[in-house]
């Protein structure tokens, strides 16, 4: 019996998936990370952070966009020193593409195997793995 294909609807939503990961990926390679581990963002015309202006304390995403560039410079032990969730995500996100380009490709129903990570138990855990990265993100700061 031959496998049954994905229908045409969720080919075209993997093949966006893997655009949208790609571009994100792209636009992290084309970043040089700041050698503070932070304020990368500010190359791609965004303000200076809020929350460091109004606290003097990095927010609970600071460094995201550092990290997303060291490892799509391949430095993952960069990534995870200036923000361990960055560092996550950007595996995450390559893991992402090649998933999301392979079903579109060839019609596999691999991408549906990552439909569970939506319940309440992974949304929490992810929650907790950005706390616990803000929380080692507050314990290096200096200024």
């Amino acid at each position: 019996m031959t496998p049954r294909r994905a229908p045409l609807q969720d080919r075209l939503l993997a093949a966006a998936g893997a655009a949208a990961c790609l571009a994100l990926l792209l636009v992290a390679a084309a970043l040089t990370p700041n050698g503070q581990g932070l304020g990368t963002h500010t190359d791609l015309g965004m303000p200076e952070c809020g929350w460091i202006t109004a606290f003097q304390k990095p927010c609970p995403t600071c460094g995201m966009t550092t990290s997303f560039a060291h490892a799509a410079d391949g430095r993952f032990l960069a990534a995870a020193a200036v923000q361990p969730a960055g560092a996550i995500l950007a595996v995450a996100a390559a893991a992402g593409f090649w998933t999301c380009l392979h079903a579109a490709l060839f019609g596999s129903r691999i991408a549906r195997l990552f439909a569970p990570l939506w319940r309440p138990r992974f949304i929490i855990a992810g929650a907790a793995i950005l706390l616990l990265a803000w929380f080692y993100k507050l314990a290096l700061w200096t200024n």
